[in-house]
């Protein structure tokens, strides 16, 4: 038998609460409001106030360890690094990678995607695909969010090309530029 627990007075009366969080709330409200008074005058630069970024017209820079947008790496011959081990699918607690493996006719040893595809609508772009390759195959260092690719399920499925043609993109343009590519044609201004 499940067994319920009641509230305590405390609990039930919701106004100390709702109390301390506007206490919260407004002290910051106002020592922003006065630091930022004092700096305007000259005075306490030493201070530092919470400063508000106003997106998107002003950006704050992403760290390196922001997981963007897939891609797939390349070796030096433009060909894909991954070996169609299986290991990103595996830990992929979205299921969201599918990969078809083929064998390359003149190499008797290594494996490649025949076909490696990823469903942008199920992944929760954890990087536990990243983290469980290990040739380093799959990465999520775009500095770009997951967009909007389309009007249809089959359109937010990236296929191995469209990942390695983001990889191409980004040694080309570099991060800033992939940003002004995806990012700043959908700004509302």
């Amino acid at each position: 038998m499940k067994r319920i627990e009641k509230m305590s007075l405390w609990e039930r009366l919701y106004f100390p609460e709702i109390f301390r969080g506007l206490t919260v709330t407004g002290y910051h409200f106002w020592r922003n409001l006065l630091v930022h008074a004092l700096h305007q005058v000259g005075l306490r630069k030493d201070l530092q106030a919470a400063i508000t970024i106003q997106y998107p017209d002003q950006r704050a820079p992403y760290p390196d360890t922001f997981r963007g947008r897939h891609r797939l790496t390349l070796k030096d011959d433009d060909t894909v690094q991954c070996t169609a081990c299986f290991l990103c699918a595996t830990a992929c607690p979205a299921d969201c990678i599918y990969i078809e493996a083929g064998e390359y006719p003149d190499n008797s040893v290594e494996k490649f995607p025949i076909r490696y595809e990823i469903d942008t609508l199920r992944c929760v772009y954890c990087g536990f695909c990243v983290e469980a390759c290990p040739c380093d195959a799959i990465r999520m260092d775009t500095g770009t969010h997951p967009g909007n690719l389309g009007f249809s399920r089959k359109e937010f499925v990236e296929t191995k090309e469209v990942l390695m043609e983001r990889s191409k993109e980004l040694t080309e343009m570099g991060k800033a530029g992939l940003y002004e590519k995806y990012v700043k044609p959908y700004r509302h201004v």
